[in-house]
């Protein structure tokens, strides 16, 4: 997939006036590229459309114009776009409940390493993890991880001719597995070349 550029991006003006359907469309968009995991675990898989989004947010936010500060922005979302051969993800620890997430989130040390992905057929991808800064402590992990999954090529074959898709964790404090739907599939088989 290709990379942004400021090109790529709308001003502050013209943003304003299109931002509400634009949201609608990544919304809409990214239906199809969340996977549940159990309860408390899920994965959104990122995309060029989903960093556009993410990144006119931050521009709006802290309104942001200037060449340098719309470069700074594109270099810290441009790495999520995915590469073709690979899926990147943010992986979400969800409790709701403060306390409850405190606790869990001492038990779960680590469970950024233990999410897979598994073409069928092929063995489970375990992923390149928090590639940006450490996420987690001796006392607890972070809610929030981001994943690289690198796909072998023939694992991206696979998946581009519509191979059922399975999606897990295996920590000893949190293990689910699910395979995910034709859509999200479908959606995830386009990042691949």
């Amino acid at each position: 997939m290709d990379k942004l550029t400021r090109a790529d991006l709308m001003g502050l003006e013209q943003y304003a006036v299109e931002r509400k359907a634009f949201r609608e469309k990544v919304i809409a968009h990214k239906a199809s590229r969340k996977v549940h995991i159990g309860p408390n675990a899920t994965l959104y898989f990122e995309d060029r459309l989903t960093m556009q989004y993410q990144i006119q947010e931050m521009l709006r936010i802290e309104k942001i114009f200037e060449a340098a500060g719309i470069e700074e922005e594109l270099e810290a979302y441009n790495p999520l776009i995915p590469d073709g051969s690979n899926w990147k993800a943010t992986f979400m620890v969800e409790f709701p409940d403060v306390d409850e997430r405190k606790q869990q989130l001492s038990k779960l040390i680590g469970i950024e390493k233990k999410v897979w992905v598994q073409v069928e057929g092929f063995d489970k991808v375990f992923p390149i993890a928090n590639e940006d800064l450490a996420r987690e402590t001796d006392e607890k992990t972070s809610s929030v991880h981001f994943l690289r999954f690198e796909l072998t090529p023939d694992m991206a074959v696979a998946a581009r001719d519509r191979s059922p898709l399975h999606m897990g964790v295996a920590h000893p404090h949190y293990a689910y597995e699910v395979e995910v739907s034709a859509a999200v599939r479908d959606s995830l088989a386009a990042d691949l070349r």
